[in-house]
């Protein structure tokens, strides 16, 4: 893979979460640990019932959502740094080993998890699911209906995470040797674009009509099925994170001379803050108590390009930055960063389970918030020592490291 430099010698991997968790604080870049931590931790505060979210964080929890919009970021730049980095080294991409290494990250705890909510139903958070074979072919953010499926939901993000896996290394291997910056440049405006105006179309089309009749949840339902779910509305930043890596990788100079690190802060920081805007914007929605994920037709046509572009510039000026703040001891941000995973998948279960357990009147205030996250990041270090760190162990005695990337 070609590595991120870092203060310490000891060359950075930052999909490799083999290691301990304190190992891990020392070896991995914290740039990106402080986005993947923040946003693990903003998906785990969305999910939670306002009435179990401490008053400073009643403002903040309602944009919970947006901290998946970070990790579609953070995936395109580490899987287009990968492969991009492996046509240009090899002039090839091995789609086998990328796919057996992507296999062993992904697949593990998601599969256990996905076998504790099929078989065991008191453990779902909801009481529907849709069928196991949606999430098995990882077609279960298409068409999907919170009224009809509410169990495991947030694994719509992973079925997008896969088609982008399926996608990425044939659109590198077909660009590799035909590229240039005007053609990437346009494919890029073109996907953004297109992404934009789908968005509207569906607004318009879909949602619009169930908001006029004044069937809000209606609406929101609709929202989330046709234009918040599906993969081709979400390409924002997965693209932009490719973009960031591309850049990095191909034009250095060109990025170092331009986007120093705290102008890149500069205006990321403005970009988040428009879109930030543009999402707070209710209009006539203002009123219908819609939570913020409902995004009036400007939210969703161009907030989340905005905020995905500034969510890329912060990232790139965080890797700039990594020989000064790599010297900062911060072990709770990369605990939580390599934990990410096994939390997505397992804190809305986990909080279910606690109101089995505690009752629900005793999940109220702070000490329901304490309780919360108490259960949810003991489950997710169990899950990651038992399963995630096991299977990547298996991974690299079957893959060494000079033959894999991640």
């Amino acid at each position: 893979m070609n590595t991120i430099t870092v203060a310490n010698p000891k060359p950075f991997d930052p999909l490799d979460e083999t290691a301990s968790l304190d190992a891990a604080a020392t070896t991995r870049a914290l740039g990106p640990d402080v986005l993947r931590a923040l946003a693990i931790l903003l998906v785990m505060l969305v999910h939670l019932p306002a009435e179990a979210t401490p008053l400073p964080l009643a403002g903040i929890r309602p944009y919970g959502w947006i901290g998946v919009d970070i990790f579609f970021v953070l995936s395109g730049y580490l899987i287009g740094t990968q492969l991009m980095a492996e046509a240009a080294r090899s002039n090839a991409v091995d789609f086998k080993a990328f796919y057996l290494r992507r296999a062993f990250r992904i697949l593990p705890a998601f599969l256990l998890v996905l076998a504790f909510y099929t078989f065991i139903p008191s453990l779902r958070d909801a009481p529907t699911m849709q069928s196991a074979w949606r999430f098995l072919t990882f077609t279960a953010n298409f068409g999907l209906d919170p009224r009809f499926g509410a169990t495991f939901t947030e694994a719509w993000s992973l079925s997008v995470e896969e088609h982008f896996y399926l996608v990425l290394p044939v659109l590198v291997v077909l660009l590799k040797r035909r590229a240039t910056v005007v053609f990437i440049a346009f494919l890029v405006a073109t996907i953004v674009m297109a992404g934009m105006g789908l968005r509207f179309a569906l607004w318009q089309n879909q949602v619009s009509p169930a908001a006029e009749m004044h069937a809000y949840r209606a609406a929101l339902a609709v929202y989330l099925r046709d234009v918040y779910y599906p993969t081709y509305n979400r390409l924002d930043g997965l693209t932009f994170g490719v973009v960031l890596a591309a850049i990095r990788l191909f034009k250095p100079l060109l990025w170092e001379r331009y986007m120093p690190p705290y102008l890149a802060l500069g205006i990321g920081g403005m970009f988040v803050t428009a879109a930030l805007v543009v999402f707070s914007v209710r209009g006539p929605f203002a009123e219908t108590n819609l939570p913020l994920v409902f995004q009036p037709l400007p939210g969703a046509v161009v907030g989340f390009p905005l905020f995905s572009a500034g969510v890329a510039f912060i990232l790139g000026a965080l890797l700039d930055l990594q020989p000064r703040i790599g010297r900062w001891h911060l072990p709770a941000i990369s605990g939580i960063a390599t934990l990410s995973y096994s939390l997505y998948l397992t804190h809305k279960g986990v909080y279910h389970l606690d109101q089995m357990v505690f009752g629900k009147d005793n999940l109220q205030g702070l000490s329901g918030f304490v309780i919360y996250l108490a259960t949810c990041f003991i489950v997710a270090a169990t899950l990651w020592f038992l399963v995630e760190r096991n299977f990547l162990i298996l991974r690299d005695h079957l893959m060494p490291r000079s033959n894999r990337t991640s």
